[in-house]
């Protein structure tokens, strides 16, 4: 069952997440009672019994969510709704159509939702730090949605949504999404859509990954997801998914460094970036921009592989080390061209150098090498690991059964059967590029959709010019 997060707001609207129904004092009392955290990947709830002070903080802020999901900061946790459970029996609430809000409704601009748009007005200056902005990542193994408000910061989290829906489940094989794979996932757009419309988004970008990218039905299926839901989804091009990566990233970097290189381990495609840091000119300082980053971006590429292409490729469940090892050499095989063209590994010969991970894989090697006991945001975003550390958790998780890899409180069953994927597809990063430290980010396209959005709006420099003239 989905459950819905939030503070109250300070009327006594009535809240309603599938069969349970809350009105406002209830809802506040419930949050006052019990802080939601979640693995990132596997969903499962866990309560985590509040003291005085969280009391004391809900209680204040009746109008929303006081955690930060801060473009720079690290410190707090991302609340969010979670529901790994693949596909659920039931019917679904009547969910009034949402869009994107520059493009009203109708009959001639029902365009395929595959063909790229940004999904969002044109920048104004009536934006303000009230309005609602909005991120969903339709991905090859999650569907993922962000609200956000602008703050002081960077920003502040209203409400959030993740479930793994698989979408691209077996369309390296097939070439085409399933009909229960697109089922899935429209049960889930159709949450983000109601989510959508509660919160009154002003802005929002939509957007979706590999497996439409490649699938031969996968326009067709955004147009259906158009027509249902009001979604108006954009199928992100290779390049622009590794931008918004280190957008996404960027508030993590080590800005002493010479080079770092970004790598996002997905469901269907790898993004890499090799960010050269000396064309900086403000070395050793943070970066507080999207642009510092993109600026710095020396190379990338987008493999065609992730954890669920390799998983069904190579197996997932049993898998021995010399399964591991043809993972691992697959990877490298298609990692070899990009190195051949841009000579990386001499350019990082000698130099400052560290990785940052922004994908599942390596936040849940974080949360195993930290022996969470659940999985805690807190910790991992912006922990450093390094790559012994690493090997070590590979290592422990290819001796572990699949049964033993499900009991893990930072795999769980849906990831159990991916996990190991991901292990070798980092485990040949690693082989191509030694490198001694690994920085992990509980972090990714949402954020750096929201963050470009809210840069494009200059709501996030305005804070900062305000803050510096204090």
């Amino acid at each position: 069952m989905t459950t819905l997060i939030g503070a109250a707001p300070p009327n006594a609207e009535a809240f309603e997440a599938d069969s349970v129904r809350f009105t406002g004092p209830q809802l506040l009392l419930k949050c006052i009672t019990s802080v939601i955290q979640e693995t990132p990947d596997d969903g499962r709830l866990t309560g985590l019994v509040a003291g005085r002070r969280e009391a004391r903080r809900w209680s204040r802020d009746l109008k929303g969510f006081r955690e930060d999901s801060t473009v720079g900061d690290t410190s707090n946790t991302k609340l969010e709704t979670r529901d790994t459970s693949i596909g659920r029996s039931g019917a679904d609430p009547v969910i009034p159509p949402i869009s994107n809000p520059d493009k009203p409704i109708d009959a001639q601009q029902r365009q395929a939702a595959a063909q790229p748009r940004r999904g969002t007005p044109a920048p104004t200056s009536q934006n303000t730090r009230d309005d609602v902005y909005g991120a969903l990542d339709l991905g090859t193994n999650n569907c993922r949605l962000l609200l956000a408000r602008p703050s002081r910061r960077g920003f502040r989290v209203v409400d959030a949504f993740s479930r793994i829906i698989r979408l691209g489940e077996g369309v390296v094989q097939t070439g085409r999404l399933s009909d229960d794979a697109m089922r899935r996932t429209l049960d889930a757009l159709k949450v983000c859509a109601s989510k959508l419309e509660r919160a009154r988004v002003s802005r929002a970008r939509f957007v979706a990954t590999e497996a439409c990218r490649i699938a031969e039905n996968g326009s067709d299926f955004l147009a259906d997801v158009h027509d249902k839901t009001g979604l108006d989804i954009e199928v992100l091009t290779p390049e622009t998914e590794a931008r918004l990566a280190v957008s996404g990233s960027a508030a993590l970097i080590d800005a002493s460094c010479d080079y770092v290189l970004v790598f996002d381990i997905g469901g269907g495609s790898s993004e890499l970036i090799v960010l050269d840091l000396t064309r900086w000119g403000r070395r050793g300082r943070r970066f507080v921009d999207r642009m510092d980053a993109h600026n710095c971006m020396a190379a990338w590429t987008s493999l065609p592989l992730g954890v669920v292409t390799v998983a069904e490729r190579f197996g997932g469940r049993d898998v021995t080390p010399d399964d591991f090892e043809a993972m691992v050499a697959h990877t490298m095989d298609l990692l070899h061209p990009f190195e051949a063209e841009h000579s990386i590994a001499k350019k990082l010969n000698g130099q400052r150098v560290h990785m940052l991970g922004t994908s599942g894989t390596v936040t849940t090697v974080a949360g195993i090498q930290l022996k969470l006991p659940r999985y805690d945001r807190n910790r991992v975003d912006g922990c450093w690991l390094s790559v012994d550390d690493v090997r070590n958790v590979n290592n422990d998780l290819l001796g572990r059964t699949y049964e033993q890899r499900v009991a893990e409180p930072c795999i769980g069953r849906d990831r159990a059967d991916l996990v190991l994927a991901g292990c070798a597809i980092l485990e040949a990063v690693l082989r191509m590029w030694p490198c001694d430290r690994l920085r992990v980010a509980d972090r990714g396209l949402r954020e750096g959709i929201l963050t470009t959005l809210m840069n494009d709006d200059g709501v996030l420099r305005q804070r900062r010019r305000r803050r510096r003239r204090r």
